[in-house]
């Protein structure tokens, strides 16, 4: 019988599903070659899949960029959910935001976070990154929208949500920039919407 040949070794963390191979390729040759000049076939070539599975997951390659954050939709809305009926609107989303936060770590740090400065100002990835910003908006704008009993587009849900939006955003960067010993995002999105309330209040 012959020896069973010694396990590959693995590259940072357990890569468990084609979305997280394809991500982490991308990742690679962004380095490696700049995002301009990588294509998908050279990502899914490095994956080791399809140019099938690349589209069962993604809608373009500025989306690759974006998977973690996509993921935490599904969390903001259930703990916007969570929220006590008679929670008023601005603490009720700092505290849906702080939770979703939470899950944001030294070892969860979105790539593009840390590494916007090799990517540089491409149009694509910029419009990618306004629609996640205006995804959460939006639906922010809706749950405050419901609670007050007013029409979505009216000034107050847009105002709270965007002012919302961006307070993460800019948490979100400081974190970044803070370094391996920037510990969880959550603080930072806490003190960043507490300085929103208190202009509001103000």
């Amino acid at each position: 019988m012959e020896p069973t040949p010694p396990a590959r070794p693995t590259r940072g963390r357990p890569r468990s599903s084609s979305r997280e191979l394809l991500e982490d390729a991308a990742f690679e040759l962004f380095l490696e070659n700049s995002y301009v000049k990588t294509t998908i076939e050279q990502i899914t070539q490095r994956a080791g899949v399809g140019r099938s599975t690349f589209f069962n997951y993604f809608d373009g390659k500025s989306d690759v960029f974006w998977g973690d954050i996509d993921r935490a939709f599904d969390t903001l809305q259930r703990r916007l959910d969570e929220q006590a009926p008679d929670a008023r609107p601005l603490p009720a989303l700092s505290a849906a935001l702080t939770a979703v936060a939470s899950g944001f770590g030294p070892s969860r740090v979105p790539w593009i976070l840390t590494q916007h400065g090799s990517v540089g100002s491409v149009p694509e990835v910029e419009a990618s990154a306004l629609a996640r910003f205006a995804r959460c908006a939006g639906v922010l704008g809706t749950f405050v929208a419901v609670r007050l009993d007013v029409d979505p587009d009216s000034l107050l849900p847009r105002t709270l949500a965007y002012a919302a939006t961006g307070a993460v955003v800019a948490a979100a960067q400081e974190w970044a920039a803070a370094g391996p010993a920037r510990g969880g995002l959550d603080p930072f999105v806490e003190r960043a919407l507490a300085a929103l309330a208190g202009g509001f209040a103000g």
